[in-house]
């Protein structure tokens, strides 16, 4: 089929204007690679869309994401173990549940503590004894007929019983008997085999480790307790990264949408992972953290950086670059995206507050970058 001249010369019009077009992006894509410079007139800027805005300047930094691993603070932590040896007669709480302190945890069968509780009253009756005849012999002193020295004696074997009452007290405190239950058995002087085992604070179960009717020795472990509000947030920092963190700093949990604070900053690296124990401390009312969970969290670091729109992020291999608006073009700035939340972008970047960086049009750039070879970016 023939056409004419009439029907050629656009298309062929066209063709010639699409080859200069990609030799002029292929000649400014060179010389934007070799000095990461887009050579970009005011024309091409509305050709291709492109918006500007300024990026935002701030006295702190947030990192990126860390996992942190959560824990109970020491003070709030306790192991109830068995104080005789015996046998675990009930158990009367359970894993998961919610004790005030002085609540009755278990109870022990012991034959020892019978043993304890006859000394307590021996030594106590023995006591009264000898208190008794200490005021008759001052009143037999006070009217002199008795000699001196058997007031010393008396006054001495009182003074001495004291001091074994008060070790059979502290006994059968260590035995596990309150204030009120020696008392108790000093007026009633009943004696008892099996002995309750209290919390010795409020909170939480967290672990069982025996099961009703053992024989159990002193000092074996039976329940793990703690109060669970504040926590804390074990974090192993690289040694590169504490560079701006101190005590007393920020801290942000993005999952939960909630700050913490900055406690501890370790002076050790671990040989592991060559990181750093950082811990922060957590309030948590709500209650959806939970020891031995891991969750991530951001650390905030005083020194200069900025936020961006994610839009004027261009990625490229590993990297993330800003184009910075210059008078010849565009320069392509590398940054370190520290983190993204909400549309908004925590970066480290060698900028200025009169600089201005593209938000819309940048796929355009990033096209002229590399010499069409990449993709990318926002628009």
């Amino acid at each position: 089929m023939n056409l004419d001249s009439r029907t050629l010369r656009p298309q062929h019009h066209l063709r010639v204007a699409q080859l200069a077009l990609t030799a002029a992006l292929l000649s400014g894509a060179a010389a934007a690679l070799a000095a990461d410079i887009i050579p970009i007139d005011a024309t091409q800027r509305r050709a291709f869309g492109i918006q500007l805005t300024a990026p935002e300047g701030t006295d702190e930094t947030r990192s990126r994401r860390y996992p942190a691993r959560v824990t109970v603070p020491n003070p709030q932590l306790r192991v109830v173990s068995a104080p005789q040896d015996g046998i675990l007669v009930a158990l009367l709480v359970a894993e998961g549940e919610r004790v005030v302190a002085g609540q009755a945890l278990a109870e022990l069968r012991s034959p020892g503590l019978v043993d304890l509780q006859s000394a307590f009253l021996e030594a106590s009756t023995r006591l009264e004894l000898a208190s008794s005849e200490l005021e008759r012999d001052q009143r037999l002193a006070r009217d002199g007929l008795i000699a001196e020295r058997r007031l010393f004696e008396t006054r001495a074997r009182q003074r001495e019983l004291t001091t074994t009452v008060e070790q059979q007290r502290q006994r059968l405190a260590i035995a596990g008997l309150s204030d009120t239950d020696i008392a108790t058995l000093r007026d009633s002087r009943q004696l008892g085999s099996t002995l309750p085992i209290r919390a010795p604070l409020a909170g939480v179960v967290l672990e069982q480790m025996v099961a009703t009717g053992e024989s159990v020795a002193a000092a074996t472990p039976l329940y793990r307790i703690a109060e669970l509000d504040p926590l804390w947030l074990e974090v192993h920092v690289p040694v590169d990264d504490l560079a701006g963190l101190t005590i007393g700093g920020r801290a942000w949990l993005p999952e939960l949408e909630r700050p913490g604070t900055i406690i501890t900053i370790g002076r050790m690296v671990h040989e592991r992972d060559q990181g750093v124990l950082v811990r922060v401390e957590v309030t948590d009312s709500s209650g959806r953290l939970r020891p031995g969970q891991f969750i991530e969290v951001q650390l905030t670091a005083a020194g200069t950086g900025w936020q961006v729109p994610v839009s004027a992020l261009v990625r490229q291999g590993d990297r993330a670059y800003l184009f910075v608006a210059r008078p010849e073009g565009f320069a392509a700035v590398p940054v370190t995206v520290l983190s993204e939340q909400d549309g908004r972008a925590m970066i480290a970047a060698e900028l200025t507050p009169e600089d201005r960086i593209a938000t819309r049009g940048t796929v355009a750039l990033k096209a002229i970058w590399l010499g069409g070879e990449g993709s990318g970016g926002g628009e």
